[in-house]
C-alpha cells in the first residue's frame, strides 16, 4: 500500500496572490468570520515567512473547535495505491463528502500477484493456504469465462448491442466490455486497486479516525499512512484523527451484526431479485409543499437540470436484497444520504451467459472458507468474498438524488445489472409517486 498527498498550489495566473498552507487558509477564514475588517486587512497581518506563528496567534484568538475550522482547509488530495477493493469500497462509504475516483476494473491486473498478502489482511495463518488457493482459482475462472465470452461474441455478430455505424475499435471495445461485465463476478474483493480522494482536513480527520477504529489491519495501516502524509499539510487538525471509543464500539457492533446475519444467510445459490422502496412526503403543517411534481421535473433538459422543491423535499429509501458486490462498489459511490450494507454473502450472482456447473467446486470451497472465517469471528471474512457475492444494500436520500441516480444507472452505457436494479426501484417509486412517471427518463442502457 502506498499513500501520496497531492498539495494544491495556485495557478500561474494567480502569482500575485499569497500562497498559504491549508491550515493557514483555515485559520485566516476562521479569523475572517470574527471580524468586520475584510480579508485584505487580515492577510496584511499574516507573516507568510512564519506561518506557524500566524496560525497559532489566530487560533488562540478565535478559539474555534478543530472541526469547525477543519472544513476550511480546502481540498486536500490523497492518492492511495494498491489497496484492496474492500478498503476502497469502505473508504467511499466513510468519506461521504469526498470527491474521488477508483481505478476501473477494466484496467487493473487480474491475477493472484495483485493481492495483498494474507498477513496484511489479517487472514489467520492456518487458513492462508486455503485462501490463496481459492483466490488463484477465482482469477482462473475469471480469465476462462472472459476468454470464452469474448470468443463467443466474436463468432456471433449481433450478440453485443452496438451503436449505429460503430467503428471497428468501438466494436472491439464493446465486445471486450461484454465479456468483462459478465466474467467479473469471479474477481476477488481482495484484489488491489487504486483510488484518489479530495476532501477537507475536517473530513479527512473523520475518515482516518474511522479507519483507525476498524478491526482490519489493512484499514489501520491505511489510517497511519494517510495521517502521516496529511500531517505535512495540516498538522494541527490531523492530530484529531486517531481511533476513538465510540467509533471502535460502533464498528464492533456492526461487525457482530454482519457475522450473525452472514452465518444465517450464507449461500452460493442465486437469490431472486427483490426491491423495497419507501417514499415519505410529509411536510410540517406550517410549510406545506404546494409545487406539483410535474413543475419540479419538467423543466430539466437532462438529469443534471435543477429539480424543484416537490422532489428536493421528498425522502426516499430504497434497498435490494441481492446487490452483487460488483454493483455495490459503484452504487456505493452515490454519496448523498446514508448507505448501509452488512457486506455478507446471502447468495452468489452469475449472469445467464455463465454455466454454474463448471464452477461448483470453486463456489463450494469459497463458501466453506467464508463460513470458517465467520465462525471464528474474523473481520477478514470480507477478503474471502468474490464480486458475485450478493448482499442487502440500503440507500436513504431525497427524491431528486434518487431520480438522478435512476436516470444515470439506466441510461446510455449503463451496466446491464445497474439498469435491472434501478428499473425495479423506479417501478416501486412510480407506484408511490405516479405523477413523476411522465417526467423521469428511464433509459435502456443502450451502448455508448
Amino acid at each position: 500500500m502506498r499513500i501520496t498527498g497531492l498539495a494544491l498550489v495556485p495557478p500561474p495566473t494567480a502569482a500575485d496572490l499569497p500562497k498559504v498552507t491549508p491550515e493557514l487558509l483555515a485559520s485566516i477564514l476562521a479569523r475572517y468570520s470574527r471580524s468586520n475588517q475584510g480579508i485584505a486587512a487580515i492577510l496584511s497581518k499574516v507573516d507568510l515567512a512564519n506561518p506557524d506563528a500566524s496560525i497559532d496567534r489566530i487560533l488562540n484568538f478565535v478559539d474555534y473547535g478543530h472541526a469547525s475550522i477543519g472544513g476550511l482547509t480546502g481540498g486536500l488530495a490523497v492518492a492511495l495505491d494498491d489497496v484492496s477493493m474492500w478498503l476502497a469500497y469502505k473508504i467511499f462509504e466513510l468519506a461521504t463528502m469526498a470527491d474521488g475516483q477508483e481505478s476501473s476494473t477494466r484496467y487493473i491486473t487480474m491475477n493472484a500477484a495483485n493481492l495483498p498478502t494474507a498477513a496484511e489482511l489479517g487472514i489467520p495463518e492456518d487458513l492462508a493456504p486455503r485462501w490463496r488457493d481459492v483466490m488463484a482459482r477465482s482469477f482462473a475462472a475469471y480469465h476462462a469465462e472472459y476468454a470464452r465470452l469474448d470468443a463467443l461474441a466474436l463468432s456471433k455478430p449481433g450478440l453485443v448491442r452496438l451503436p449505429p455505424d460503430a467503428k471497428p475499435a468501438v466494436v472491439t471495445r464493446l465486445r471486450k466490455n461484454y465479456a468483462l461485465d459478465r466474467a467479473r463476478y469471479f474477481i476477488p474483493l481482495a484484489t488491489r486497486t487504486n483510488l484518489g480522494l479530495v476532501q477537507s482536513s475536517r473530513m479527512w480527520a473523520t475518515t482516518v479516525k474511522h479507519l483507525d477504529s476498524l478491526p482490519h489491519p489493512e484499514a489501520k495501516a491505511a489510517a497511519k499512512l494517510i495521517r502521516d502524509e496529511l500531517l505535512k499539510q495540516s498538522p494541527r487538525l490531523m492530530r484529531h484523527s486517531s481511533a476513538e471509543k465510540s467509533y471502535v464500539e460502533q464498528s464492533a457492533q456492526e461487525l457482530a451484526a454482519s457475522l450473525a446475519l452472514g452465518r444465517a444467510r450464507l449461500s452460493s445459490a442465486q437469490l431472486a431479485d427483490e426491491v423495497w422502496v419507501h417514499v415519505e412526503r410529509a411536510t410540517p403543517p406550517w410549510l406545506a409543499e404546494t409545487q406539483p411534481i410535474s413543475e419540479s421535473l419538467r423543466h430539466r433538459a437532462n438529469r443534471y437540470g435543477q429539480q424543484g422543491t416537490a422532489t428536493r423535499r421528498m425522502r426516499v429509501s430504497f434497498a435490494w436484497n441481492n446487490m452483487a458486490l460488483a454493483e455495490l462498489r459503484d452504487l456505493n459511490r452515490h454519496r448523498t444520504g446514508h448507505r448501509y450494507t452488512p457486506l455478507i454473502q446471502a447468495g452468489f450472482y452469475l449472469p445467464p451467459e455463465i454455466d454454474r456447473a463448471p464452477h461448483a467446486a470453486l463456489l463450494a470451497d469459497q463458501l466453506a472458507l467464508t463460513r470458517e472465517l465467520m465462525e471464528r469471528g474474523s473481520p477478514a471474512y470480507v477478503y474471502s468474498l468474490l464480486l458475485g457475492a450478493q448482499t442487502p444494500f440500503e440507500h436513504s436520500t431525497h427524491a431528486d438524488k434518487f431520480i438522478y441516480e435512476a436516470e444515470l444507472r439506466t441510461g446510455m452505457g449503463a451496466h446491464y445489472r445497474y439498469a435491472e436494479h434501478l428499473s425495479a426501484a423506479l417501478k416501486g417509486f412510480f407506484a408511490q409517486v405516479p405523477e413523476a412517471r411522465d417526467w423521469v427518463v428511464e433509459g435502456t442502457a443502450e451502448p455508448e
